[in-house]
């Protein structure tokens, strides 16, 4: 009966160190953290544009590719790899459950801090694809650009045409009047390849070969020109005795020799 009663009356004793060493749970948590964000943002444009003149404008799809390259970094100041945990002399030798010596740090145990630095790199490549849906109109603004094209070509045409011909007429006026460039001029070639020809109708000057040829005349016509020499010489040889005799010479004086040679003739019919 008394064993059992003083089983019941019994005050429980707690360890509260071991060997000299509090053994009273002391836990300690440290914790850090950084949250970082980061965004890409893409703008959509407007689309390519494509002018070609005379207000005539077209729209085709348009591809952005953007690439990115993004790079973080986070540390902490000042750093600091280890840090000092102290352990408290909790001994309570009284048993009274109130420390002996209160705030009496035994030794430190060196305990990590976590703290270090952070390092990121972020490549990445955004694409963005727009097509316009009215393909009718893409259709009518490419034939438009066509023709457009096309009206350009003819008029450089033209005024290619126009400096050829001034350059042709200038040319030939100029070597008309015996004015050329020099041939070791760097303009000798502007009119190298005019040249000047007659014009239809128009004979220039030139020269002929002329061959002579011997004729055989017959007996009868020998003896005609000889008669025809005779009479010549007939009528010179009358003439020269006319103009002799003074009236008469007068007379013919004032006419011509065509009418001395009638007035001889006549006066041979008498």
């Amino acid at each position: 009966m008394i064993s059992a009663l003083s089983l019941s009356s019994c005050i429980p004793v707690y360890a509260t160190d071991v060997g000299g060493v509090s053994a009273t749970a002391n836990p300690v948590a440290n914790s850090s953290g950084s949250v970082t964000n980061q965004a890409i943002q893409v703008l959509q444009g407007p689309y390519i544009t494509n002018t070609y003149g005379d207000g005539i404008q077209c729209q085709g799809a348009t591809m952005n590719v953007t690439p990115y390259v993004t790079r973080t970094g986070t540390w902490q100041d000042p750093y600091e790899a280890f840090f000092n945990d102290p352990v408290y002399n909790m001994a309570d030798n009284n048993d009274d459950n109130i420390p002996d010596n209160p705030g009496e740090i035994l030794y430190y145990v060196p305990t990590r801090t976590g703290q270090k630095s952070t390092q990121n790199i972020n490549i990445g490549l955004s694409a963005t694809i727009s097509i316009p849906l009215d393909k009718k109109a893409m259709a009518q603004c490419k034939e438009a650009v066509a023709i457009h094209n096309e009206y350009r070509t003819q008029l450089i045409a033209n005024k290619r045409l126009d400096f050829e011909i001034a350059r042709l007429k200038n040319c030939g006026d100029l070597k008309k009047q015996g004015i050329v460039f020099h041939p070791k001029s760097p303009y000798y070639s502007v009119c190298a390849d005019v040249m000047l020809i007659n014009p239809p109708g128009v004979v220039g000057e030139h020269t002929h070969s002329i061959t002579s040829k011997e004729v055989n005349l017959s007996s009868d016509d020998k003896n005609s020109s000889s008669v025809e020499t005779k009479k010549v010489e007939k009528s010179s040889d009358q003439v020269s005795f006319l103009q002799r005799l003074w009236p008469f010479s007068q007379q013919a004086s004032k006419h011509g020799g065509a009418d001395q040679l009638k007035a001889l003739q006549i006066g041979q019919t008498q």
